[in-house]
């Protein structure tokens, strides 16, 4: 069942073609891909679907009866309202009767009102909308929904957006860049989740394990052509490095047939035969092949980097406190020569004001940082991108440096290194608001690491980079010689570049991991594994020889307690909604007495709580199963 198609899509701004003849179809179970350099518009294509932009010509057709959701990559809401407000400010009758029920919960005493909610519940089928409504708040961690969105972080009010998109359970999402602002656990969670859901999905995104694992196929913009690739990311960049390696064949081929060609044509009379006339036909189709050419060009990242002394960061007792939150509880770290280290916890214990302690941005509760004289950090955080709209894109380069010093004493002017980070020339004076997302991101890291930095603190640097700026900035950092600190949800990032991890487990602890994200990652999984297993270790009888007793019970899926647990969930959820159903029928019953109601109301709330604490422990069991 086709769910979208778009037929000979164009748009551009100005002489500026962002694409030309675009046309591909999504069916219904597909979960897509959309992946392009930056600057070559898939925020303007998503927006395009999502109708909030227009284009010059084509078709964009969604099946009239599919629900449509979208995920905005920076979603904006009412900064007044609270995230109840935002969160229920929908056209759904579900929710509009599920809030009337929740004003009728709070007064029992209005019996009609009481009356008329249940009956809309029931009418509409909506208690099993809020339970979804409260199992995916619960997986969200948004629990306080009275709290100001103008007061929230950005990856609180990105969770916002999701829930939005999922309690709405849409036939069809378009994501884009639904990892960015996202913690660790909250992106494998949204991973599982999309996964399992039978949900048809068009995404942008730079995060390669999501797209690994959540998408089936892959449609790449290069050059103003569309690609489309059936498989997983990974049989992507197979394919696409065996198309690419086939362009390149035919134009060298096409190439010395030109040559041999050319000299004929120059030998010919002007008047030909039909033979020939076939032969210089033919003669033109190859001349337009051999002059074919690949725009392979690629970040070129270098700095001339001063070497690090004996001494380089120390932090000696270090506390940190925020009120009650507690960031650095008495921690003592020395960092030496190539130190690289990612930071991982959940969004909230303190990473990035770890970072602004170590770069003395904000002061100790006791204890000290020691720079080691020889240092130059340098910082590229989400929150430090100041980049002035009103000046062109030179000038920010210049305003730092006319001239730039790179390694074995050679230098470049502003405009050449501008041309080594993807900047062609016709675009040194364009004004820095005219840039994407991505470009700006390009050109913020452009003004760190011109500075020459030896020790580098990167906070969140991925968000808005495309691939191929990612894959050139990890060679690069492979290659650095310097210390580095990455705080980053790109798992893929992450594993390829760190050592070791600091892990914030909350309350000022810092544990300090051997390891990437994926070892600590099975390591943690080891350990909790060993915890259930110790908890089912059968007794052992004092009859049983000394080895006997050693023997653990082995655990597969789960326990066979688990097995039995889950079972037993299966007929008591199914007894609980036979209940609540009768419940719910007494109300309507039973409305003129008003003893009876209380006494009712009272048991349908906890027949409800019952049956959604069940449900979700059958969820959580039925992983295993």
């Amino acid at each position: 069942m086709n769910y979208l198609s778009v037929e000979n899509l164009t748009k551009s701004f100005g002489i500026r073609v962002l694409f030309k003849d675009l046309s591909f179809g999504i069916e219904k179970g597909q979960k897509v891909a959309f992946i392009a350099k930056n600057g070559t518009g898939k925020s303007t294509f998503l927006n395009i679907l999502a109708g909030k932009e227009g284009y010059d010509s084509g078709n964009v057709i969604f099946r009239k009866d599919v629900k449509v959701g979208i995920l905005d990559q920076a979603p904006v809401f009412n900064e007044a309202s609270t995230i109840s407000e935002v969160l229920f400010d929908a056209d759904s009758d579900q929710i509009k009767a599920i809030l009337a029920y929740e004003k009728a919960i709070a007064n029992p005493d209005d019996n009609e009102k009481m009356q008329q909610a249940f009956e809309q519940m029931d009418l509409l089928n909506a208690w099993d909308y809020e339970v979804r409504i409260k199992q995916v708040l619960g997986q969200l961690n948004i629990h306080d929904l009275e709290l100001n969105v103008g007061k929230l972080s950005g990856g609180q009010k990105k969770r916002i957006a999701l829930a939005q998109v999922l309690i709405d359970d849409p036939d069809f999402i378009i994501l884009d860049e639904p990892t960015n602002h996202l913690d660790i656990d909250m992106i494998e969670w949204l991973e599982n989740y999309l996964t399992k859901e039978n949900t048809t999905i068009l995404m942008v995104t730079h995060d390669r394990y999501f797209l690994e694992r959540v998408c089936n196929e892959i449609i790449e913009l290069d050059d103003e052509t569309l690609y489309k690739y059936k498989g997983s990311y990974s049989y992507y960049l197979e394919k696409k490095q065996e198309r690419e390696e086939i362009f390149e064949a035919n134009v060298d081929k096409a190439k010395n047939l030109y040559r041999k060609e050319l000299e004929w044509m120059r030998r010919q009379p002007k008047a030909r035969g039909t033979k020939a006339k076939s032969r210089e036909d033919a003669f033109y189709a190859t001349e337009k092949t051999a002059h074919l050419k690949k725009d392979n060009s690629k970040v070129a990242m270098e700095i001339d980097m001063n070497r690090l002394g004996g001494k380089i960061l120390e932090i000696h007792n270090a506390n940190k406190s925020f009120g009650d939150l507690n960031v650095l509880d008495n921690f003592n770290y020395i960092f030496k020569r190539r130190e690289r280290v990612g930071i991982v916890g959940k969004n909230g214990v303190g990473k990035t004001t770890f970072l602004d302690v170590i770069l003395e941005k904000q002061a100790l509760d006791s204890g000290r940082i020691e720079h080691g004289e020889t240092v130059v950090f340098g910082y590229y955080t989400q929150s430090g991108m100041k980049l002035k709209d009103d000046k062109k894109v030179i000038e920010t380069i210049k305003d730092i440096a006319e001239v730039i010093p790179m390694s074995k004493g050679r230098k470049i002017t502003a405009a050449q290194l501008l041309e080594r980070f993807l900047f062609p020339k016709h675009m040194h004076y364009n004004f820095v608001e005219k840039l994407s997302g991505g470009e700006k991101r390009r050109l913020y890291l452009l003004t760190i690491l011109i500075k020459n930095p030896n020790f580098l603190i990167l906070d969140e640097p991925t968000n808005d980079l495309d691939l191929l700026t990612l894959n050139v900035l990890e060679d690069f950092l492979m290659e650095f010689q310097g210390c580095l600190i990455i705080v980053t949800h790109d798992r893929y990032f992450m594993d390829k570049l760190v050592d070791h991890l600091f892990v914030f487990e909350g309350d000022g602890k810092i544990k300090d991991f051997l390891g990437n994200y994926n070892d600590y990652r099975f390591k943690e999984a080891a350990t909790n594994q060993k915890a259930i297993e110790k908890k089912e270790k059968p007794v052992v009888n004092s009859s049983n020889s000394p080895e006997e007793g050693k023997k653990e019970k082995v655990k597969t899926k789960f326990s066979y307690k688990e097995k039995l647990e889950f079972e037993q969930l299966e007929k008591d959820l199914e007894l609980l909604e036979v209940k609540k159903k009768k419940l719910g029928d007494s109300l309507n019953e039973s409305i003129s007495d008003h003893e009876e109601l209380m006494k009712i109301t009272k048991e349908f709330g906890e027949v409800s709580k019952e049956l959604e604490e069940k449900s979700d422990r059958w969820l959580e069991l039925s992983e295993f199963a």
